[in-house]
């Protein structure tokens, strides 16, 4: 009798358990489907949404940028819609890409004039950027990149650490505006040539 009552206790406790992994592994697996859905159009040109579809650049373990599409509220403010893309940027990644923003970077100001936006960030960026060349690329690029990805108007990113115009990272120069480098995505392999005499 003891060990038909421990094998009921035991199913007890597992079936509940089952249910609860189940519901919440449909939850993250529909969460991770949409992020890996990129937006058909830039957020300026969805109308009167009360969400836009924004594209998000996060770290790969090949040192690439990768593109994560997330939603955002739809703001006719430009300034406001950059700082809600820029906020989303540094929350992380939904899937199984990496942050390449440090946790505790803190947006000072953003600016928007004619095709040049300025980030000001809070030195914290400087201080918990992990160390290296290529991290502090993939975390400038990141945010070049993803603002321009999501408004095209803007060309070039001019970042400045605690209004710093002169700013410089330990190998990278941020003292001049940026344009974007998307040749840090992960590049199609070179398909061989058919036909060829």
């Amino acid at each position: 009798m003891a060990i038909q009552h421990k094998q009921r206790i035991g199913a007890d406790v597992l079936v509940p358990f089952i249910l609860i992994a189940l519901v919440f592994g449909g939850l993250f697996w529909q969460k991770y489907q949409e992020a890996r859905q990129l937006p058909d159009t830039p957020p300026g040109k969805q109308g009167a949404a009360t969400v836009q579809k924004i594209t998000l650049f996060f770290g790969d373990t090949e040192s690439c940028l990768v593109r994560e599409a997330r939603e955002i509220e739809a703001s006719g403010d430009r300034t406001r819609c950059l700082r809600s893309i820029l906020e989303e940027l540094f929350v992380g990644p939904v899937g199984e890409l990496t942050a390449v923003i440090p946790e505790w970077t803190t947006i000072n100001s953003v600016k928007i004039e004619n095709n040049l936006a300025t980030v000001d960030l809070g030195k914290d960026f400087t201080v918990s950027l992990e160390p290296g060349s290529s991290a502090e690329i993939m975390a400038v690029y990141a945010i070049v990149n993803t603002i321009c990805s999501n408004m095209p108007e803007i060309q070039r990113v001019k970042i400045t650490l605690d209004g710093d115009q002169a700013a410089h990272l330990r190998h990278l120069d941020l003292s001049e505006p940026l344009e974007p480098d998307y040749s840090l995505e992960p590049q199609p392999a070179a398909t061989p040539q058919q036909g060829k005499k």
